[in-house]
């Protein structure tokens, strides 16, 4: 397998087993929650259209899941002080909880998938995803976008 592929192959299996846990969990939130709140939780303040962008979702589609995350309590929205007419959006502590109780699920329901996996492969496992760790630190930028 190719470089490229590898990588591919290792975000799509990612992507698959969270969506594997969520359904075995009975979790009904949509990813798109955790990928911002994610998003926010190592993040100043953000930008509608920058998280929108970082969450690689529609302007409008964020608008309407952080008005959801902000009804539920999971984040805050407020005007941006350099420009009125930006919303800027903070993940609160109880949106830190629930990501952490979201991802506590995640290990709890996977972890018999992986039960039978060598310590060498938990090595091979434990490198690839500092690998992956540090090559996906992007952060939203600030822009002139709502």
């Amino acid at each position: 397998m190719e470089r490229a592929e590898v990588v591919a192959s290792l975000i799509l299996s990612a992507h698959a087993l969270a969506r594997i846990a969520a359904q075995d969990a009975g979790n009904e939130a949509p990813s798109a929650q955790w990928r911002v709140l994610s998003i926010l939780e190592n993040s100043a303040p953000v930008r509608i259209g920058d998280l929108a962008r970082a969450a690689r979702t529609t302007q409008p589609g964020t608008t309407r899941l952080v008005g959801e995350l902000e009804r539920t309590g999971l984040v805050v929205r407020a005007s941006d002080p350099q420009d009125s007419r930006a919303t800027l959006v903070t993940i609160t502590a109880q949106g830190r909880q629930a990501l952490e109780d979201w991802r506590v699920e995640l290990r709890t329901t996977l972890a018999p998938r992986f039960a039978d996996v060598s310590d060498d492969d938990w090595l091979a496992l434990e490198r690839a995803a500092d690998l992956l760790r540090t090559h996906s630190t992007e952060r939203p930028t600030t822009g002139d976008s709502e």
